[in-house]
């Protein structure tokens, strides 16, 4: 697939039904892929963070999951379709879970959160086979969650650590399955759980998820100080062809 280049970080160049469709087509051929989606947030922790770039570049895939992504690519003149994002993906993924009895494994979230996730997903999508699911206070280097998705094998595994943490734990792991698609889906489980709202689809259709979060989440303000940054660095290279 086509991919576009902002600030090192390459995203395919795909729209949301076309990716699901290809990683449908990776479980079907019983392939791995490692899928990231990220935000201006996660491009200027990669600028800032050698280690963190390190595994946004063992991902297969990494899609736009940001409004900010779309306009820079429009600013560049490389324009990206349209946003793919970690929730949107998820919720394609268990319908077509559902429809064709895929197996999936949760790793992620408070215990509180993930019993009542884990319950709306069987409830709502009684046809997936869920074979496990773990929460996401666990020690790092002590636990039996490896072992737990190689005895179950599922066809995806939903990861929702947060950044960086999601991306760090499967880009450590990942050469340690054979098959499946691995994806950070961030707060997606607290969404599904209902612990977390997300914006109104008005909110979404003005492009403005982002603010409507940090209206409901005041604590987000300092990991909104990358967009400005974000939007900077972009401008810079639009006007000066470079970053410096």
């Amino acid at each position: 697939m086509k991919t576009i280049t902002i600030l090192d970080i390459p995203f395919i160049n795909t729209t949301q039904r076309e990716f699901i469709i290809i990683l449908d087509q990776h479980i079907k051929n019983k392939e791995k892929s490692f899928v990231i989606t990220a935000n201006p947030e996660i491009v200027m922790k990669a600028e800032d963070d050698p280690s963190f770039k390190s595994y946004i570049n063992k991902a297969d895939y990494v899609t736009a999951d940001g409004i900010g992504i779309i306009l820079a690519s429009r600013m560049l003149k490389t324009a990206l379709p349209e946003r793919v994002t970690g929730f949107d993906s998820m919720l394609k993924l268990l319908e077509i879970a559902n429809e064709k009895q895929y197996k999936i494994f949760l790793l992620g979230a408070h215990p509180d959160t993930l019993k009542v996730t884990v319950e709306k997903v069987a409830t709502n999508y009684p046809d997936i086979q869920l074979v496990g699911y773990h929460d996401g206070y666990f020690d790092w280097d002590q636990n039996d969650i490896i072992e737990q998705i190689r005895a179950t094998q599922p066809d995806i595994t939903f990861v929702a650590l947060g950044v960086p943490r999601q991306e760090k734990w499967i880009a450590e792991h990942i050469n340690q399955f054979s098959h499946g698609i691995f994806i950070g889906v961030g707060g997606s489980f607290d969404v599904i759980a209902g612990t977390v709202k997300r914006a109104p689809k008005i909110w979404r259709k003005l492009n403005l998820e982002w603010l409507y979060r940090l209206i409901k989440q005041p604590s987000r303000w300092r990991r909104m100080l990358a967009l400005p940054l974000f939007a900077l660095k972009i401008a810079k290279i639009k006007m000066f062809g470079t970053r410096k």
